[in-house]
């Protein structure tokens, strides 16, 4: 028994990925969105002027060695875009007390906001992991925290760029707003503003 001729299989059209679209992207688009994972510019540049990169994998090594050469300069710059992880609309208030409490008193020591990795943390341990981390934090002399801070802003950096190029739509073009410091997740763009009525 012949058969007849075979059918040529059914090609699916190339959808480029989000790391196709910020290799191509512009550098202040690309720029943009990097600055959304670790508010640097020097790192953002840094990182944006070795595209292509040939695989996230490679991205991420890149990131990672422009973070550990950030200067003190850098790192100030850094550390003023981020802010304090947003709690859940249903954590008791004292909860938040003890959150703004804890952080006070490490702003007052340090200057500067504090900064934590909470990727492969449940959610619903993030308050404990974060007062926790504060409170252990504030023993350390400025220049041992400015190193512990200087590694979790790198690690912030990681999870919100691996975040953004697993599944992310086109870079964003907006200025990075100040950073949330939650489970790696990259800060949103602002939304625009509203067009003026007519006449007005």
């Amino acid at each position: 028994m012949t058969r007849g001729p075979t059918l040529p299989a059914h090609r699916l059209p190339y959808l480029p990925k989000p790391l196709d679209t910020f290799n191509a992207a512009s550098a202040d688009e690309a720029r943009a969105l990097l600055q959304h994972c670790l508010h640097c510019l020097r790192w953002s540049r840094r990182v944006a002027d070795h595209r292509p990169y040939p695989d996230l994998d490679s991205l991420l090594a890149a990131a990672d060695e422009a973070a550990y050469d950030l200067s003190p300069g850098d790192l100030a710059e850094a550390l003023a875009g981020e802010s304090l992880p947003e709690l859940p609309e249903d954590t008791y208030s004292v909860a938040h007390t003890a959150l703004s409490a804890a952080h006070a008193a490490y702003e007052a020591r340090f200057g500067h906001v504090f900064v934590i990795y909470l990727g492969d943390c449940p959610r619903e341990e993030a308050l404990d992991r974060i007062l926790e981390g504060i409170r252990s934090r504030l023993t350390n002399d400025p220049e041992e925290e400015r190193l512990v801070a200087a590694e979790e802003l790198r690690r912030l950096a990681r999870g919100r760029l691996a975040t953004h190029l697993r599944g992310a739509g086109p870079c964003p073009s907006a200025a990075p707003p100040r950073g949330a410091t939650s489970h790696n997740a990259p800060a949103p763009a602002p939304a625009p503003a509203p067009a003026p009525a007519p006449g007005k």
